[in-house]
């Protein structure tokens, strides 16, 4: 098995001051990647500064690595443009984008501010796809680019209070689902991680040992492969713990119904052929959803 190195690589990983940005930093850095630790600073609901981002830094430097730090916020765009084009001129380009930074505001949907919702949003599912333009002529100029999008298991199947994060979180996937299908024919590679670890965004949710078993440098190797040469594109992968699981959006066969079944009482009696998940597939485009429609309706 070769050692996965990012040797002439430069790597952005937004949100790196701590938890899980400062693991995946510190190791790029450590298998040869320049890096750009991004971060905002300041608590989990993103109020605040810090600088944190310079303290990563400065463990990189004295490890022997190379990297620079930025303040910008992901939220707007002009700052991570910004970002991006400090890293070209120092370094040559930008290959990877690691989009890790991210908020919590929970509350359960009765009692969420709507503003609270925006900005959970905004910060999340925006700010990552703003990162990515950013970073997207680059990419497509150099036929090369790795991207990671963070998603949760919330987004992919609920938590209770988590409205907002759930929602940025699962249109996260979507979002990689489409830049990797246009990201192909330029070697940009798009994947998702939907992590469980012990950081301060969780800390107040995890026992103390389980706080310790879900250690975020047990989730970086996943997400050091999800970005190397050789990565895979278009996954969604569980991690934690050490524990990497795949996820996917399925779609079942179906049942065409026509004459008196095309009523809702008709979906309600063939309810479990709809649902029957014998012959699901995983669709690699939206398209698959129409072609299996056309199958049904020739017969098939």
């Amino acid at each position: 098995m070769s050692a996965i190195r990012f040797d002439g690589k430069v790597a952005i990983v937004t949100g790196a001051g701590g938890g899980l940005g400062r693991h995946y930093a510190l190791e790029l850095a450590r298998r040869g990647a320049k890096v750009v630790v991004n971060d905002l600073g300041g608590s989990r609901d993103g109020t605040g500064h810090s600088d944190a981002a310079l303290a990563v830094v400065e463990e990189i430097r004295a490890a022997g690595g190379e990297a620079m730090s930025n303040g910008g916020s992901v939220a707007d765009y002009d700052q991570m443009t910004e970002m991006v084009a400090r890293a070209r001129d120092a370094w040559g380009g930008v290959h990877i984008l690691i989009n890790n930074a991210g908020v919590l505001r929970d509350k359960t949907f009765a009692k969420m501010d709507p503003a609270d919702f925006e900005f959970v949003i905004r910060v999340h599912l925006l700010g990552s796809a703003f990162a990515t333009k950013a970073c997207w002529e680059t990419f497509r100029e150099q036929n090369y680019g790795r991207v990671l999008m963070t998603a949760s298991s919330t987004g992919l199947f609920g938590n209770f209070g988590q409205a907002n994060y759930g929602a940025a979180k699962m249109g996260l996937a979507g979002l990689t689902k489409t830049l990797a299908i246009e990201g192909a024919r330029n070697d940009i590679r798009v994947n998702t991680i939907a992590p469980t670890a012990g950081t301060r965004m969780t800390e107040d949710l995890f026992p103390a040992a389980a706080f310790e078993a879900f250690a975020p440098e047990k989730v970086a190797p996943g997400a050091l492969y999800l970005v190397s040469e050789n990565a895979p594109t278009n996954v969604i992968l569980g991690a934690g713990a050490g524990a990497f699981q795949a996820a996917y959006v399925t779609l079942t066969r179906g049942a065409l119904l026509t004459g008196d079944d095309l009523t809702p009482e008709g979906v309600a009696a063939h309810w479990d052929a709809i649902t029957d998940r014998a012959g699901e597939i995983v669709p690699k485009t939206g398209a698959e959803q129409a072609m299996t429609i056309g199958t049904l309706l020739q017969g098939g």
